[in-house]
């Protein structure tokens, strides 16, 4: 199968190349964390089986199949054995063993990938969960945007309509500014007006008066212009 085997561990979950420890309870895990978590006990990490036996728990590696003497027990196995290996290793045995052992290994890949789609799936789930948080927290964050941008909207429509009316009282100020300044230069220009008509009248007052004498004294033919206070000499 193209398919990898990863740790079965969630904190670990590394990809499993050169070698491994399998449980009879079908679960696998890096040798990192077999020694990690077998040292405590001889608990299956993942499912909690007890693992007294010395076949409960092999460790694969690339290299054949050799005895080691470790702490926990592990038997090596290899994870890409040689043709010999391949050749010797089920040679003697009966049919049926040989189908019982091919469907045990069978049943442990299957249960690998199923593990394995389970986990994706979950780890699908919470993205989606994820993304619908992180959805109804935009939702949210738009929708006190959009508020804030209403209320902001309506005061610059105040502010414009304040606007408005202040420009319309500063036309306003103008055209009475300059109504005021018309009276003003008018009232301004009377005075001069008054006063050089009140000069004139002073100064052709004395000329008016003799040719008012002059025309009304008739006891003088023909009549002079000395005879401005009627005094016939």
């Amino acid at each position: 199968m193209d398919a990898e085997l990863r740790c079965n561990r969630l904190t670990c979950r590394k990809t499993l190349i050169d070698k491994a420890v399998v449980t009879t309870c079908s679960h696998i895990f890096c040798v990192d964390c077999a020694n990690e978590l077998f040292n405590a006990s001889r608990l299956c990490p993942a499912c909690e089986t007890p693992l007294t036996e010395p076949d409960d728990a092999v460790v694969s590696r690339l290299a054949h199949c050799v005895p080691v003497q470790n702490p926990n027990c592990f038997q090596v196995c290899s994870l890409h054995p040689t043709n010999d290996y391949k050749t010797s290793v089920l040679s003697g045995l009966s049919p049926s063993l040989i189908m019982e052992i091919c469907s045990r290994a069978l049943s442990f890949w299957q249960y690998q990938v199923h593990q394995e789609n389970s986990f994706q799936q979950a780890v699908i789930r919470n993205l989606n969960d994820k993304q619908a948080q992180l959805q109804k927290q935009l939702e949210n964050v738009i929708r006190e945007a959009n508020g804030e941008i209403n209320l902001l909207s309506n005061k610059v429509a105040e502010l414009e309509r304040d606007m408005e009316l202040e420009r319309r009282k500063v036309h306003e100020l103008q055209d009475s500014s300059r109504e005021r300044e018309k009276e003003y230069q008018k009232l301004k220009v009377a005075p001069t007006i008054d006063w050089r008509a009140d000069v004139l009248t002073v100064a052709l007052g004395p000329i008016r008066q003799s040719k008012a004498e002059v025309i009304t004294c008739s006891k003088h033919s023909p009549a002079w212009a000395g005879c401005y206070r009627c005094e016939h000499v």
